[in-house]
């Protein structure tokens, strides 16, 4: 069975989208300030966090203040991904989800940094969108409908 990745829209001190990758047990995660993006031209900045247990997958909820991550968290988009190259400064993967399709690349940016820095590209193919424009998923009835949760994980 293929592995799973999520995107969590995250409205904590600023809103951005968490991407994650199931890899080695574990949500590899990268906060994305501006959101991912079907548009090949469109590079995002993806910050490397902390790894997140699986179970934080189906997370949505508010996260109470002084916890971390404060703030509405819902699922903006998951489904599947084929691993199709990984070393050390690149992993490429085919998304299969409800928004995300295609190929997908994330390169390191050395030297930046605290080394935690590293480019989102959507790879020019069918699933490709020139015109994609990013809709939010936290719309103000979804917010509404919320409650505060701790996530199942402690993140230090």
């Amino acid at each position: 069975m293929s592995p799973r990745f999520v995107v969590h829209e995250h409205d904590a001190s600023h809103l951005h989208y968490d991407f994650r990758l199931e890899m080695d047990g574990v949500f590899r995660s990268w906060a994305i300030p501006k959101g991912p993006s079907m548009n090949p031209s469109e590079k995002r900045l993806a910050v490397q966090v902390e790894d997140h247990p699986l179970e934080y997958g189906d997370f949505e909820g508010i996260i109470p203040e002084g916890r971390y991550g404060a703030g509405a968290v819902v699922i903006w988009d998951d489904g599947m991904y084929d691993l199709l190259e990984q070393t050390g400064d690149k992993i490429s993967f085919f998304l299969k989800g409800k928004k995300l399709h295609g190929n997908f690349t994330l390169v390191h940016l050395k030297g930046r940094g605290k080394g935690n820095e590293w480019l989102l590209i959507k790879q020019k193919d069918e699933y490709a969108e020139p015109d994609w424009r990013l809709k939010t998923s936290l719309t103000p009835e979804k917010r509404r409908k919320l409650k505060e949760r701790i996530p199942p994980c402690e993140i230090s």
